[in-house]
């Protein structure tokens, strides 16, 4: 039987297979970035878990995480959205979600990609932690305050050092699967020239 990181509740299916193909996998997909970004902003207070659920009914009410179409939402989408039992119906929250896919195409813009600009903050290159058990997780890094710092500065919302070290570890910015889960060595081999 694999082992895999203790935070994970091996009783959810859907939970297992989000650990087991998506979390901890460096990311440099644009589109992918926005969604996580997304639902990383929509989870602040609430459980991961809780949005994952919800992840399809994201995706259907946000254009399918299509910044350019998020970014032109107005009064009318977001009273539609505030009636959608099938997301996290927080008004700030909604808010922040289109204000941020309009940020987020400003630093396209500027950047080139968002990618460019998220992995320079790790130099371009995945964190390996050395996870041994739940108490050698850490909930901020100096690199993920730098990163909440920048977004806030650039108008970004809903995204402090905590949200914004979950969107690292999510997508592999940080190694964080525990040392014993199959997964740690997993993701480091299928990026070899990423993590040497």
């Amino acid at each position: 039987m694999c082992k895999r990181c203790e935070w994970l509740d091996t009783t959810k299916a859907d939970y297992i297979a989000y650990h087991d193909t998506e979390w901890g996998v460096p990311l440099f997909d644009d589109h992918l970035l926005f969604e996580f970004l997304t639902l990383e902003s929509a989870q602040a207070g609430l459980s991961w878990y809780t949005i994952l659920k919800k992840r399809d009914n994201y995706r259907k009410a946000f254009a399918n995480f299509d910044p350019n179409q998020v970014a032109q939402f107005d009064e009318s989408k977001k009273l539609e959205l505030m009636n959608d039992s099938g997301i996290i119906r927080n008004r700030l929250k909604v808010n922040a979600a289109i204000n941020n896919a309009q940020q987020f195409l400003a630093i396209q813009k500027e950047f080139g990609s968002f990618a460019n600009y998220q992995w320079q903050f790790v130099n371009n290159k995945p964190i390996i932690n050395d996870i041994n058990s739940k108490d050698d997780y850490q909930a901020t890094t100096k690199e993920s305050e730098a990163f909440a710092k920048d977004l806030k500065k650039r108008g970004f919302k809903f995204l402090g050092p905590t949200t914004v070290y979950a969107h690292m570890q999510a997508c592999g910015m940080v190694n964080d699967h525990h040392n014993h889960c199959f997964r740690k060595q997993e993701v480091i081999a299928l990026y070899p020239s990423l993590f040497s």
